[in-house]
């Protein structure tokens, strides 16, 4: 299988290909948001990562807590199911997941969409780890990682791809995580962590299972 890097090397070229002119654009936007070093409040290694309790796609509430009660947690923050980069991304950790799981580890995805009827029918909430909601994206804030997504991508949002994220994540349409991934141990200290404002980039499962196996 090929690495989670090149999946989505092969989707922004493609996106390169079919819309050059708005990829360009993104390059700018994301170049603009690291000098500004966005993301630099994300949690650091050996934080305690804060407390969440969060709706699953069925309603019913996940809690770190208890997750942690089985042993290490990894969270990952996606945008949603709309977004292909994400798909790509959970696809590739759903094909670890049992590496995953093997070393006493559990996998939560989290993001602001709504657990509505639409969602549990989506791939994304049909795998098998927990897909949470956090709406109003505090728990990303909590992480250091919610954005407030720029105007030009908002637009293309929800001119281009017909997207009304306002109804997608219950009124929050302009707050989104930037997709990050922390690995937190049984203490609930984060003891890895990957951080990227280019939603283009995403953690290598690769790397998420070798920070677990240094847990044991």
């Amino acid at each position: 299988m090929q690495s989670l890097q090149l999946q989505t090397d092969a989707k922004i070229a493609e996106g390169r290909q079919k819309n050059p002119v708005f990829m360009q654009k993104v390059d700018e936007i994301i170049a603009q948001s690291k000098s500004f070093q966005q993301g630099h409040d994300a949690l650091k290694l050996g934080q305690t990562a804060p407390h969440f309790s969060l709706p699953n796609a069925n309603g019913q509430a996940i809690s770190l807590a208890n997750l942690l009660r089985k042993g290490s947690v990894v969270v990952t923050f996606y945008r949603g199911s709309w977004c292909p980069y994400c798909n790509i991304q959970l696809r590739a950790l759903q094909a670890r997941l049992s590496d995953i799981n093997a070393l006493d580890a559990q996998l939560v995805a989290i993001s602001p969409q709504i657990p509505d009827g639409t969602m549990t029918q989506d791939e994304i909430s049909n795998m098998d780890f927990e897909v949470l909601s956090d709406q109003d994206a505090k728990v990303a804030a909590q992480f250091g990682v919610a954005w407030q997504v720029p105007a030009f991508l908002s637009e293309h949002m929800r001119v281009d791809r017909k997207l009304d994220l306002d109804a997608i994540n219950n009124g929050n349409g302009t707050i989104l995580p930037i997709p990050a991934t922390f690995v937190v141990d049984r203490a609930g200290k984060v003891v890895w962590r990957f951080v990227d404002v280019d939603y283009r980039t995403r953690a290598e499962p690769n790397d998420i299972i070798e920070a677990l196996k240094a847990l044991t």
